[in-house]
This record gives structure tokens, C-alpha cells and sequence, in this order.
């Protein structure tokens, strides 16, 4: 279900890795070696052919060894790639598991706090119809997340994904020092963050589902960011 693999960027044009709509990236990322890129091809083979199944079939309906026959691998091998099924759906959403975390670290310019450099990025994702913001009306894009929020297994399992994504910008928050924040304090603002986040992004993705162009559920979105950050600016110091 990859619209033009080539025109993509499967590491930087997050999420949702090969159904992001053809837009540039936001920021360069470091060419893995030639081992690292054979195996996120296949890893990418594997989940391609797993979503394309579970589209036309259904995530229960699908066996794990429907899934290796057609993407031409033997099940241990599909297995030392994705541990579970449910792996091979949320490989789209690999790379937004520490996005944030990677903003506050290294994807900020000296002397921007935390919360504008989230801010900034969080726009930015708008304006490129990220999909992980859920302002983004691609078709696939809309078929790919009714499997993800219509399948209980792949619901439980971005819970997982969240508490981790929570977890990496603690640490971030933490090692940046930002606000003076350490332990305790950096796990309550990254739970506020990546909540915010996600009722944004819900929000987007609940009016598409309704009919709803991007473009007509843009300026809201925008606004409704704004709104978000300044009240985490008034309750976090960071």
C-alpha cells in the first residue's frame, strides 16, 4: 500500500513510514550502513505485505503464516523481525516512538526551550500533513488507521508505544536539565507533553473520519496547538 516509495523519506518523514504523502523532510538523518538498510527493507517488505492482508482481510482473519507466505519468508524469519503480530502494524509508527525526545536532545537550535522546539515541531508537522498528527487525508493514510483504531490487539499495543514514548522524553527532559526537572518531575511533563500531543492529533483525525478535508480542519488544528502549548507553558517551567 506504498504510494511511491521513492518519493519518501521512510526515516524522517515519520510515521506512518511508506503512506506519508510525498513532502519533505524536516530534518537530515545520518545514512544507516549497507547491513542496516537491507534489513529495513525487509522489515518494510514484511510490514507492507502484513498491512496489504489486513486491509482486505482483517488483522484477526490473518495468520502470521498468510503474512511470511506472502511476503516469501519463513515464519522464523518473520518472527526475528517483528516478535508479534501486532508489531508488523505498528512498525509505521516506529519512528515517532522517541520523535519527541529526539527534538529536545539534538533537534533544537541553542537557547530554544524544550516546549518551543515542540511547539515548532509539532507546526511543522501540520503544514507537511504528517500523518502521526492526524491531520492528513490520504486515503491509505485514513485506511491504515481504521485498522489501527478498529483493531483491540493494535490499540493495546499503542499503549505500549506511548508509555515508551513518555519514557524517552523523560529522559530528555532530564538529561537537558530543562527547567530544572529531574526524576519525578521530568515523567509528569513528558506525560502532559505526549497527552497533549495525542488529544491534538485524536481531535484531527476524529473530523477526517467524518469527512472533513485537512485543508478545511487546518486552521483549527493550528489553533487548537496553539491553545495546548500555552497552557503547558503555564504549568510547566520548561
Amino acid at each position: 500500500m506504498t504510494p511511491d516509495r521513492d518519493a519518501q523519506d521512510p526515516v524522517a518523514a515519520p510515521g506512518l513510514r511508506s503512506m506519508t504523502p510525498d513532502r519533505d523532510a524536516p530534518e537530515a538523518v545520518a545514512a544507516p550502513g549497507l547491513r542496516e538498510r537491507k534489513k529495513e527493507r525487509t522489515r518494510q517488505a514484511l510490514s507492507d505485505a502484513a498491512v496489504a492482508l489486513f486491509l482486505e482481510r482483517g488483522f484477526d482473519a490473518v495468520s502470521v503464516a498468510e503474512v511470511a507466505a506472502a511476503a516469501e519468508v519463513s515464519k522464523p524469519t518473520l518472527f526475528r523481525y517483528f516478535p508479534a503480530k501486532e508489531d508488523l502494524v505498528l512498525h509505521r509508527f516506529a519512528d515517532h516512538e522517541d520523535e519527541a525526545a529526539r527534538v529536545v536532545a539534538a533537534g533544537r537550535r541553542a537557547g530554544t526551550a524544550p516546549l518551543d522546539a515542540l511547539y515548532a515541531h509539532l507546526l511543522d508537522g501540520l503544514a507537511r500533513r504528517d500523518p502521526v498528527t492526524g491531520l492528513c487525508d490520504h486515503p491509505e493514510v485514513l485506511a491504515y488507521l481504521r485498522l489501527l483504531y478498529g483493531t483491540p490487539a493494535l490499540v493495546g499495543r499503542l499503549h505500549a508505544y506511548r508509555v515508551r514514548s513518555e519514557a524517552a522524553l523523560a529522559d530528555a527532559l532530564a538529561a537537558e536539565g530543562a527547567g530544572g526537572v529531574d526524576g519525578l518531575a521530568a515523567r509528569l511533563a513528558a506525560g502532559q507533553i505526549v497527552t497533549v500531543l495525542r488529544v491534538l492529533a485524536e481531535e484531527n483525525t476524529a473530523r477526517i473520519a467524518d469527512g472533513e478535508t485537512a485543508d478545511a480542519v487546518e486552521a483549527d488544528a493550528m489553533e487548537a496547538a496553539g491553545l495546548a502549548f500555552r497552557a503547558l507553558r503555564e504549568g510547566l517551567a520548561i
